[in-house]
């Protein structure tokens, strides 16, 4: 059977368009029929590899972590069932009701049935599938145990939303906080402070150091506080213009690695998915050095990857895994234990789990104890400044009231 695209009008006269399978392009036309539509253009499908332009349109939607994980899981269901993987792919275009990931799954099932393997189809949508994915599929293709390799991929891809998700919670709070806090203190500056001051000005009254530090405050932030709004959005949309450059991007990784708390935290999220990843790999049978020199593509951070890279190097030319780790400076003294241990021991792969479950750990702590102290440094700083505005208000009313009096 072939892929087609096809267009075709409704009873309405809608126009709809859409993939199916069919063995010609007759018996389509008939199938639409008789499904209550009129055919206008049948064609076969065009299954093409994703460009780079493709994979950074803002329009164009690929399959999300979660999405694959969903995929990833039936289809190691389907595999695990004996049957064969064009059937399996059919099965699951038909199981996932999103248009985006039925075209996908389509036009990997048509390059199977042109007589790619899964993995070469799989690699046609590096967007959703990237080299990691598709050098396990590769590795379970050859071993025989593509449900086994299917299974952990869906487990590390669940994993890896977890973290994702685990990080965005971690920024939304601080974030939230300080923009609330930021605006209510704007808001208080810019409607409330000019019209008392006002009245001072007006009784012509002596104003103190504070109040007269309130009014110039309040003046700037009126003159000038959508200006600073406007430069720091443009300074941002600048540093992003500038960090497209391969070497700034560089540098801007390994400065933010020696960020006070911040650079251990981006350091040990990083190592974590670097000893996870090469777990994996390695227990799927791919050789250390390639195992490595994958799990460095799926590092965010340049400057890791640039040491990783390094390092897999070291490897090649006959040092040990925990040597050339503990050369690149960023991994902690307990990680380069438990993988010497496993070196020695015969154990890499569970060796190298473990040590990632542990970063992950230490990194839950971190984020933890930062949540705990941040949110209350923050509502201390904002009643402090509440309580500046409140007393440089009052101090003036009240010297006023006793000149009355």
């Amino acid at each position: 059977m072939t892929l087609y695209t096809y267009t075709a009008l409704d009873k309405k006269g809608k126009t709809k368009k859409g993939t199916q399978e069919a063995d010609s392009p007759r018996l389509l036309r008939q199938t639409l029929r008789s499904e209550g539509l009129a055919p206008v253009d049948v064609e076969p499908a065009r299954v093409k590899q994703e460009s780079a332009t493709t994979r950074r349109s803002l329009f164009t939607r690929k399959a999300s972590v979660s999405e694959i994980a969903m995929i990833t899981r039936q289809l190691a269901t389907l595999v695990a069932a004996a049957i064969p993987i064009e059937e399996c792919l059919q099965a699951l275009s038909q199981q996932v009701s999103k248009p985006h990931l039925q075209a996908m799954i389509k036009g990997i099932r048509a390059r199977v049935l042109e007589g790619h393997t899964l993995s070469d189809a799989l690699a046609s949508y590096p967007s959703s599938f990237d080299q990691l994915y598709c050098a396990m599929v590769a590795a379970g293709e050859k071993s025989g145990h593509l449900e086994v390799i299917l299974e952990r991929l869906a487990d590390y891809s669940e994993q890896r939303q977890q973290i994702r998700s685990k990080m965005t919670q971690a920024m939304i709070y601080p974030i939230v906080l300080t923009v609330v806090a930021i605006g209510v203190v704007g808001a208080l500056l810019t409607t409330v402070v000019p019209t008392v001051i006002d009245q001072f000005k007006f009784a012509g009254q002596k104003l103190p150091p504070m109040t007269q530090a309130l009014i110039a405050a309040s003046e700037f932030v009126s003159s000038y506080g959508l200006w600073l709004v406007a430069g720091i959005m443009l300074a941002l949309v600048v540093r992003q213009r500038l960090l497209k450059k391969e070497s700034r991007r560089l540098l801007n990784d390994k400065f933010n690695l020696k960020l006070p708390v911040f650079g251990a935290v981006f350091s040990g999220v990083e190592t974590a998915r670097f000893a996870r990843t090469l777990s994996i790999l390695t227990s799927s049978t791919v050789p250390l050095v390639e195992a490595m020199s994958i799990s460095s593509g799926v590092l965010g951070n340049r400057y890791i990857r640039q040491k990783m890279l390094a390092a897999s190097d070291r490897v090649r030319e006959g040092g040990a895994l925990w040597t050339a780790l503990e050369n690149s400076g960023l991994f902690p003294p307990m990680m380069l234990h438990i993988i010497a241990s496993g070196e020695r021991s015969g154990e890499l792969p569970n060796m190298l789990e473990r040590a990632a479950n542990a970063q992950d750990r230490l990194f839950e702590d971190q984020v933890n104890i930062a949540l705990g102290i941040f949110g209350p440094v923050m509502i201390v700083l904002m009643a402090g400044m509440v309580l500046f505005i409140v007393m440089a208000i009052l101090t003036p009313m009240m010297d006023l009231n006793s000149l009355v009096g």
